[in-house]
This record gives C-alpha cells, structure tokens and sequence, in this order.
C-alpha cells in the first residue's frame, strides 16, 4: 500500500513518461493502440504517473490491461458487429483521451487542492471504473445469448445498437467496476472499506448506464444505404458507402459520450463521498 499524495512533481512527470512509453510501444507493437493513440497514452500516462505517482500508475495500467484484453477476447466472435462500432480495437488519441481525461481531471484538481485529496483518489478510481465498466460492458455484453434491451425504453434491439443493455452486459460492467475499486483499495493506505469500495462500484456501473442512456438518445447514429444498417461510422462506412445522419446530435460522438460518462461517474462519486466523509 502507499500514501496518497496527489502533488505535481517534475522528476515524478519525467520517470511516468519513460515508463509510460516503454509501455505505450508495446502496445502499439501488440496492435492495441494506432500511432496516434500511443503518442497520447505517453502523455496521459506521463502525467498521470506526475501527479499520483504509482499508485495512479498501477490503476491506469489496470484499467487499459484489463480492457485491452478482453478486445482480443473472443475477437473472431465479435468479428459480426465491427460494421457497427466507430473504431476498432485499436485506440487512437482520441479514445484514449476520452476514456483517460476524466480520470486526470480528477487528479489534477486534488494537486492543485480544488478537490480534497480524500476525495481526489476516490473520484480518479470512479472515472476509471466508469470507463472499465462500459469496456466491460461493450466487449462482453455482445457474447450474450439473447438480444439485448434498449435502456430507455426495453425495445429489444440487434447486439452492438447503442443504448442496448443485457444481464451480461450489466453484469460484465459491474465485474470491470469491482475490480478497479478493489485495485484503487488494495494500493492506497486506508482505502479498503466498504464505503470507498461501493461508492466507486456504484459510480461506475451508473456511469455505464449513463452512457448507455446518452447512446440510446442523442448520440449520432448513421445509416448505410448501402448495407442497409444503422452504424457510428460516418463519413464512410466501413463498405465504403458515405453514411447519412440518422439520429442524434451530429457532434455527440461515441468518443464524446466515453468522456462525459466519466465525468458522470465523477458526479455520483462526489455525491457518495457526502455521506461517507
């Protein structure tokens, strides 16, 4: 276990970005993340590792090493619904910014003593399991028998439809979000007791649900014309057909919702933390 002491520190800064691009090369090598992605994994991680220093390092590592694993999982059976997702399995700058920046948001405002730091730590463990919950959720929730139901209204819908939810799905979430509270626990020094653990447990699997509410509602959804199927990829589909605006808001991106349900996420936690501190 360590002490948590959320502070910007130059030499801390210097050793996250050596060992933050030690990783980042493999996996690019791994054909987890594109160029792009782990230029930004660099720095995320980098900065990150400068203001939590390894107890942030172990929880970041956790979330991207669970949830990369589990893309490869299973990948020739999730092989089906890769027309519908926006991006592959490799993570450009862009997701991982939006899956990482809440997270370091939340560090950010402990070292500058915005949040308190027993606040700090719990709200970067919340954004983290939020964004593991909804990999989780993604990766596994598509190996259901059945179809899933969409969130706002128990329509059933085709596996891989945003706003879709099933018990695999939600259970996958709650799994990815236990396993970031216990890892948030086990690593820093009086954070293993119920009320950190299940109010990151709670934040994350809310923080999924949200996401899948702002999938059902106003994310941008498109349409082939071609394939005759409604998809997150736009200009192009993946057939090479240009797609056209379905529904949603045209800005409102998968990448926009990642990074709003971890500040959700953030939110919950924030609430929890009023009845606990």
């Amino acid at each position: 276990m360590f002490e948590i002491f959320l502070t910007f520190d130059w030499q801390r800064l210097a050793l996250g970005l050596a060992i933050a691009a030690a990783l980042a090369a493999a996996a690019w090598r791994l054909r987890l993340l594109a160029p792009s992605g782990a230029l930004a994994a660099v720095l995320l991680g980098g900065l990150n590792f400068g203001l939590g220093g390894l107890p942030a390092a172990i929880l970041l590592v956790a979330f991207f090493a669970s949830s990369s694993a589990l893309t490869r999982l299973f990948s020739k059976r999730k092989k089906a619904l890769a027309k519908t997702f926006s991006k592959g399995g490799r993570r450009d700058w862009v997701q991982v910014l939006a899956n990482g920046g809440p997270a370091l948001l939340a560090l950010g405002l402990g070292a500058a003593d915005w949040l308190p730091q027993a606040v700090a730590w719990p709200a970067f463990a919340a954004a983290l399991a939020g964004a593991t919950a909804d990999t989780w959720a993604t990766e596994l929730g598509v190996l259901s028998p059945g179809q899933p139901q969409l969130i706002t209204t128990g329509q059933r819908v085709p596996k891989g439809t945003s706003g879709g939810v099933s018990l695999v799905g939600s259970l996958a979430a709650a799994a990815g979000a236990l396993l970031i509270a216990l890892v948030a626990g086990l690593v820093g020094v009086g954070f293993m007791h119920p009320s950190f653990l299940l109010s990151v447990l709670l934040a994350g699997v809310l923080g999924s649900y949200f996401d899948s509410l702002i999938g059902a509602t106003v994310q941008a959804i498109y349409y082939c014309p071609d394939c005759k199927k409604e998809t997150e990829q736009h200009p192009l589909h993946s057939c090479g057909t240009p797609t056209t605006l379905r529904r949603g808001w045209a800005w409102m991106s998968n990448d926009w919702v990642n990074f709003l349900s971890g500040l959700f996420s953030i939110l919950v936690l924030l609430a929890a933390a009023t009845v606990w501190l």
